[in-house]
């Protein structure tokens, strides 16, 4: 991947704060949406989630999921030339009063500094999704193949 490519997914990823976020619900795919936060060190996007919600269910119940961050329509792109990526990897809960879950209060809090009221509420926790693999699509004609570990480097690098 070039420099130049690097920088774009960076920035796509920067530049939205929702991601589409797949699971699988009772064994079937199911699409929800889901605000988001990168660690600083990129190692996983955070999602602040209500034990209520079917995706939740569904990640403590099986953790492979998906992200689609996508360029917003609108922007005088066509819809097929919309620079997107989409991440493969695994959703896990973090433990309430561990360094981790600081961390990923820290980034999602920094971020999303008016969901902080929510964070007291009993139902809802922090997961991190790390990377495996994923699919940058940079624009029409455009698309890469990107390991896990070279997606966490992408987003420390240009934070």
């Amino acid at each position: 991947m070039s420099p130049e490519h690097e920088a774009r997914l960076a920035a796509l990823v920067r530049s939205r704060e929702a991601a589409a976020l797949g699971t699988l619900h009772a064994g079937a795919p199911f699409v929800s949406m889901a605000p988001y936060a990168v660690l600083p060190d990129g190692s996983a996007f955070v999602v602040h989630v209500s034990r209520l919600a079917s995706h939740t269910k569904d990640m403590l119940g099986e953790p492979r999921v998906s992200l689609l961050v996508m360029q917003g329509e609108g922007e005088g792109v066509e819809a097929q030339a919309l620079a997107r990526l989409s991440v493969q990897g695994e959703a896990r809960p973090l433990a309430k009063g561990s360094v981790e879950e600081a961390a990923g209060r820290e980034a999602y809090l920094a971020r999303f500094p008016e969901a902080e009221p929510l964070t007291s509420f009993g139902d809802f926790s922090f997961f991190a999704i790390r990377p495996v693999q994923a699919r940058f699509v940079a624009g029409f004609a455009q698309a890469m193949s990107v390991a896990g570990e070279t997606l966490c480097r992408i987003l420390a690098a240009h934070r």
